[in-house]
């Protein structure tokens, strides 16, 4: 009997190895991806010239001869590989057209990889044995890890071989303490980064020259580095690392996972998955280890894949890649065993105590292996299946014209097989492998059942050991049953889409059934079955049952229910080799730091690589086809404009003052032979078209416009607009129309300032064809709208722009210059003409029968109460601006045949927009700092105090002070015109007819009540409209409380109320 932790050395068999046979590049579904429609985004300007509509089917056959032609002085190519030909008649840019001739720049290339996963459970000195195992391959027990001949061979390379691996992939587990609950809480929201400090530094100290970072991501416990060699680092593109917990609550990172997405050779796409799942033995434990799978398929979401410049729309999840690896602490335990029962007979092997058959003694071992090396009784299929069973090792073996058996043993007559010795470590471990509730949970479909794959587990559980020991199992108080919680799992496209394939046939027939049972056919007992001699064919030999599996299938891939996927079955013909070879796979039993023992697992991997010489020649000849098939199928336009400078499409706008509309034509033909579509470019400053941007300043005063012509060949702008991208067919017009309108308050502030002019390119893209830049320009005429009053004050008579004109001022007026009135003329003018026009209104409405005022409180100034439209109103309020702007009499640029209610509208229309339109407002934001506290949050039943406190803040500012106290004794004097308070200013007798069935005394009194009321609904509403334009408080309206907009309305209707009245 050996002692605890020693080993026996058996001899191991001798075998006869099989030939594999050379595997082909596999078609991986990068390139596939690409003969489906992309929706890219636009390639750099570097990387892509003008799609091109249509090219006869000559230019075809002129390209491949003349390509043909070249390949004498192109580099050396596979004469077996031939591209797709591309339809030339799809419009392609240069990058779709280069991935079409994928084919041509590729070539097969194969890369070894090498993926280690050891929980460390945060014990010290785990970092030192990270060499050991990792990369010597060392610490392998030989009579506890029964390794069959092609992977102990690849195990005894792989130790002198280092630098032949392209990909080393380390997933750790628990590289911080999970248990200590301060720590816990304080690495929840900050890792320490010292972990993974300590284990670069250990790997990279082993690792050969010449090998680069690629990935380095910890996520609280979890790490995941991987390293590429010099030869692989410079193909890796696209690079993504995500992270997905799955701990306290469904998101603390003390479990969950890191998944890296890497692109090589511009073709192929690995995924890395480390994880660390919910650790326990009970139902629920499992279902949520189950659970968090789910979880970290679901959330994880990549980066999209940039392939010569064209980004996808969005990025891969873990399913979209060629090959993917699933390795970490999977926590998946044995069920239905008792633990002690587990642990007393692995035990008895890790002692030794379980004798190996007697015909073992003849065999003697190669020296300096220390693996036991076993005969592998499958076929070369089963080479990366999850076969479990011990090959058998009778000296038959010996014997060279022995062939393997082309079928494998049912599990249930594994015992009565001569070929098994029933004593041996691996039958005892093909017993345990039913009960793995990670094979388990695959049989149902709960987890990892869509075509995941593991290689033969031939090794010890590697949980839970004593620290220090090789096969101590559990002997703390709580004696963990042993279990195989860390699994290196793997898939290929070709697996997913072969369960896809199957879950689909799986659904129709289930539809199928389920139709059948509708139509009762099921309980039909005399119809044993239809024929039908066009659908049915011969007669076919049964298949077996997919419920018998076979005894050395025990593991996780080997519960699939699915067939092998034929790609034969799709009529395609495609090639079976598996494009991914699994060299060995193993445990690091004598690895004695952690209570977890680490698994490590080599893979080679077939693949297609982008060779950049044959890239290069094929861009290039990509490029010429296209340019020269581009030029001679391009569309033409040309564009006149009808107000055209001296310079080639220059449209020059004249004079442009505020709130003036003016509009240029262009006249626009197509003049190609083909159809053209063309439009103006929204953001033709180079933004992304996608991305929301804040608009250019000239959008906010130029618009564009198409329209055909009418019957007389001038535009036709009655009917609905046009789109903004029309075609032309070969010789048709039409006409583009450009808008000027300033009339944002920014924008006249802009151009008053300096800081902007009347000028902008617009860019006019024609779809394939050459793009159209004109530009419009104007000359701004300074207006007094955007100033401050501290400007406005400043300006004599004769108005602001014959004043700036005259002193030659540019941008803002300067403020020494001498000062000329205590408040704008402008805004006296303003009021002045809004009284005089009250009282016409009055008299009119008094005199004429037609002529009504609006009764709505807040009229005039209310937009909502105006009688006149917008085509009435603007031509006024652009002849008011421009009086204002010249010192010339308002009242005098309205057309007599304008209703005086309308000319009223108007004026008020342009008040508002003057006071909206100061810079500094009537009460800036120095002074509202001081009224702010004053002003009640109601107001009170005096208003004589509060206004009183409100002129007095005012006084700091003597111009604004007088300018609001003008405007607010006016609105006051208006308001009361419009809505007298005794008998004798009321309108004509309409309270009398109201109320003419009352006695005369209760007629008077409800009277004044009633114009009482409403002229307190008029200062309410002209407070409304006017203070949240008075007042600059330094907010946004939409970042003003109901609070600051209240005092602001309290403040103004207290100054527009007469002293003697209280609410």
């Amino acid at each position: 009997m050996a002692p605890t932790g020693a080993s026996l050395t058996v001899p191991p068999a001798r075998v006869r190895s099989s030939s594999t046979t050379a595997s082909r590049p596999h078609d991986h579904g990068l390139e596939a991806r690409t003969q489906e429609p992309i929706r890219r985004q636009r390639a750099s300007p570097s990387l892509s010239l003008f799609p091109f509509l249509s090219l006869l089917p000559v230019l075809l056959l002129e390209a491949l001869q003349k390509h043909e032609r070249s390949t004498a002085t192109a580099p050396p190519a596979d004469p077996s590989v031939q591209s797709d030909l591309v339809e030339l008649s799809t419009p392609y840019t240069l990058s779709r057209a280069l991935i079409a001739r994928r084919k041509e720049y590729v070539r097969p290339r194969s890369v070894r990889i090498k993926i280690g996963t050891w929980n460390v459970a945060a014990c010290p000195g785990t970092d030192k044995d990270l060499a050991t195992w990792f990369l010597d391959n060392e610490g392998i027990d030989k009579d506890l890890n029964v390794l069959d001949l092609p992977q102990a061979t690849a195990v005894r390379e792989s130790r002198t071989q280092r630098a032949e691996v392209g990909l080393y992939v380390l997933g750790l587990q628990e590289v911080v303490d999970l248990n200590m609950t301060k720590e816990y809480m304080a690495r929840a929201v900050y890792t320490d980064k010292s972990a993974t400090i300590k284990w670069q530094a250990a790997i990279e100290a082993a690792l050969p020259k010449g090998y680069e970072l690629v990935v380095s991501e910890q996520m609280f416990g979890i790490l995941l580095l991987i390293y590429a060699s010099s030869e692989i680092a410079p193909t890796i593109t696209n690079v993504s690392t995500k992270q997905v917990g799955t701990g306290l609550g469904g998101w603390f990172t003390n479990k969950g996972a890191i998944s890296t997405r890497l692109v090589i050779g511009e073709t192929t796409s690995l995924v890395f998955l480390n994880s660390h799942l919910a650790s326990g033995v009970t139902p629920a434990n499992l279902e949520r280890r189950c659970a968090d799978a789910a979880q970290i398929v679901q959330k994880t979401q990549f980066d999209p894949i940039v392939t010569s410049g064209v980004k996808e729309d969005i990025g891969d999840s873990i399913g979209d890649e060629d090959f993917v690896f699933w390795f970490g602490d999977l926590n998946y335990r044995l069920d239905g065993l008792p633990g002690d029962d587990i642990r007393r007979i692995l035990t008895l092997h890790a002692r030794g105590e379980y004798a190996p058959a007697d015909d073992r003694d003849d065999i003697s071992a190669p020296e300096g292996d220390g693996i036991i090396i076993i005969g592998d009784s499958d076929t070369e299929d089963d080479a990366t299946t999850v076969a479990s069973s011990q090959p058998s090792r009778n000296p038959s073996f010996e014997n060279p014209s022995f062939e393997p058996s082309p079928t494998l043993p049912d599990p249930d007559d594994f015992a009565e097989d001569p070929s098994q010795d029933p004593t041996s470590l691996q039958a005892t471990l093909n017993s345990l492998l039913p009960h793995d509730q990670l094979a388990k949970m695959i049989r149902s479909k709960k987890a990892f059942h869509d075509g995941w794959r593991e290689g033969p587990i031939s090794f010890l559980p590697t949980y839970k050991y004593d620290l220090g020991t090789v096969g101590l199992f559990d002997t703390s108080e709580k004696q963990r049953a042993p279990s195989w919680c860390d699994r290196v799992l793997y898939r290929t496209r070709r697996d997913k889409a072969a369960y896809d394939k199957k879950a689909a046939e799986e659904k129709e027939v289930q539809k199928k059934d389920a139709e059948m049972k509708l139509r009762g056919i099921e309980d039909d007992e005399d119809v044993l079955f239809t024929y039908d001699p066009d659908a049915d064919g011969e007669d076919v030999a049964p298949e077996p049952a997919e419920d018998i599996v076979p005894a050395d299938k025990f593991s996780t891939a080997g519960y699939d229910e699915y067939d092998e996927y034929d790609e034969n079955e799709d009529g395609e013909g495609g090639d079976l080799t598996d494009p991914i070879t699994l060299e060995f796979y193993t445990s690091h039993q004598r690895i004695t730091s952690s209570d977890h023992k680490p698994v490590s697992a080599s893979f080679s991997i077939q693949y297609d690589a982008v060779v950049p010489e044959l890239k290069a020649f094929i861009h290039s000849e990509v490029a010429r086809e296209l340019d020269r098939a581009e030029n001679e199928g391009r569309p033409s336009i040309t564009v006149v404009a009808e107000t055209q400078d001296s310079g080639e499409n220059v449209v020059d706008m004249g004079d442009i003052q505020y709130l003036e509309c003016k509009t240029r034509y262009m006249t626009i033909a197509n003049t190609g032979g083909v159809p053209a579509t063309f439009s103006f470019v929204d953001n033709p400053h180079g933004a992304d078209e996608n991305a929301e941007s804040t608009p250019k300043p000239s959008s906010k005063w130029l618009t564009t416009a198409f329209a055909r012509s009418d019957h007389t060949g001038h535009a036709d702008t009655s009917g609905e607009p046009l789109a903004k991208s029309v075609t032309l067919e070969p010789g048709e017009t039409i006409f583009a129309l450009l808008t000027v309108h300033v009339k944002s308050n920014g924008v006249v502030r802009d151009l008053n300032s300096g800081k902007a002019t009347i000028e902008e390119v617009l860019i006019m893209r024609v779809e394939d064809g050459k793009d159209h830049f004109i530009t419009v320009r104007g000359d701004w005429l300074p207006s007094c709208f955007g100033r401050s009053v501290d400007e406005l004050i400043r300006v004599p008579d004769g108005g602001i722009r014959s004043f700036v004109t005259e002193w030659h001022i540019k941008g803002s007026i300067p403020m020494d210059a001498e000062q000329k009135f205590s408040a704008p003329k402008e805004l006296f003018n303003i009021i002045a003409a809004m009284e005089s026009l009250t009282e016409r209104c009055i008299a009119d409405a008094a005199m004429l029968e037609d002529m009504k005022i609006p009764k709505d409180p807040g009229w005039p100034l209310d937009p909502l109460t105006w009688t006149a439209s917008n085509d009435v109103l603007e031509p006024l309020l652009v002849g008011l601006a421009e009086a204002l702007d010249t010192d010339k009499p308002l009242l005098q640029t309205f057309p007599i045949e304008i209703p005086s209610s309308h000319k009223l509208e108007a004026l008020s229309s342009i008040l508002v927009r003057f006071i909206s339109s100061l810079t500094d407002g009537l009460v800036p934001k120095f002074l509202w700092i001081g009224l702010a506290p004053v002003l009640p949050a109601t107001l009170p039943p005096k208003i004589s105090d509060i206004k009183t406190q409100i002129l007095d803040c005012l006084t700091v500012s003597p111009t604004h002070n007088i300018s609001f106290v003008f405007l607010t004794t006016a609105l006051a004097r208006i308001s009361a015109e419009l809505n007298p308070v005794n008998k004798s200013q009321a309108p004509a007798n309409t309270l009398q007819r109201r109320f003419s069935l009352r006695r005369q005394p209760s007629t008077a009194v409800a009277a004044g009540l009633e114009a009482r009321r409403k002229r307190r609904a008029t200062e309410k509403r002209f407070a409304e409209i006017l203070a949240p334009r008075v007042c600059r408080t330094g907010m946004d309206s939409s970042q003003k409380d109901k609070v600051t907009r209240e005092k602001e309305r309290i403040m103004l209707e207290a100054c527009i109320r007469p002293d003697e009245e209280s609410s």
